[in-house]
């Protein structure tokens, strides 16, 4: 790593930047969150994952996090607390204008979203309820979203040339911190499935999944807590190669 905290990511990841280089318009990255269960009950963590339906224009028949774009509602959506402040604060380092507390709460209210629709686990706790029918199950059960136990722990911006980019935040927490988390398969990710971290190698998913994964098993190491003010990587696409940065 060079002084201004720059890293070149190996061989894997730039193969990747290059993949469908050109091939399509500049297209201007949308903002997206995922979210990262962590179960640590047993002997090693084990993580959430899914898999992509094949008819998905966007990264097909892969094993991903729950997650998705986030929507335009997404910011003004009560929740039952507030983000941990070390949090808020990473996510405005580097954040595209216009740049708002009410954009970094909307990327974590769209993590906790996606993550009900997708695999069905409400992270929620008393507080105002929304009138929005996507929002229907939290409202259903008298919750709101809860912001508190999410960790941030990646960023990655898709290359471009690619028919979708986005701008996504990755999003973590600790199943033991959310209350009951019953998976459930939906019509976006199918065969889920909890991943000890020693077989990751072994499941289909995006280089740069792989890659993040690698960032979070090296954190858990280092502080099984996964404190929240941690540096966060920040991959991105640069003349052909990946590049990390910390945020």
């Amino acid at each position: 790593m060079n002084k201004t905290g720059e890293d070149k990511s190996g061989p894997d990841l730039d193969s990747e930047a290059r993949r469908g280089s050109g091939a399509n318009p500049p297209m201007r990255p949308k903002d997206a969150a995922t979210l990262i269960l962590i179960d640590r009950s047993g002997d090693e963590p084990m993580l959430l994952m899914g898999k992509r339906h094949t008819a998905h224009a966007f990264m097909p028949d892969t094993y991903v996090f729950p997650g998705g774009r986030r929507d335009r509602g997404d910011g003004y959506i009560p929740a039952a607390d507030d983000l941990h402040p070390a949090v808020e604060e990473k996510l405005l380092n580097r954040m595209p204008k216009p740049a708002s507390a009410f954009r970094a709460r909307a990327l974590a209210i769209a993590a906790v979203r996606e993550t009900f629709e997708e695999v069905g686990i409400l992270i929620g706790g008393p507080g105002p309820v929304s009138s929005r029918q996507d929002w229907s199950g939290f409202a259903n059960r008298k919750l709101a979203p809860r912001l508190s136990p999410l960790r941030y722990i990646a960023r990655a911006i898709t290359p471009p040339g690619r028919t979708r980019r986005f701008d996504t935040r990755f999003f973590a927490c600790f199943r033991d911190e959310i209350g009951r988390a019953d998976a459930e398969s939906s019509n976006e990710l199918l065969d889920l499935k909890w991943v000890p971290v020693s077989q990751v190698g072994e499941v289909e998913m995006p280089r740069i999944t792989q890659a993040i994964i690698t960032e979070l098993v090296s954190e858990l190491n280092h502080d099984p807590s996964l404190p929240f003010g941690r540096p966060v990587p920040f991959y991105q696409a640069r003349h052909g190669r990946f590049v990390r940065e910390l945020l």
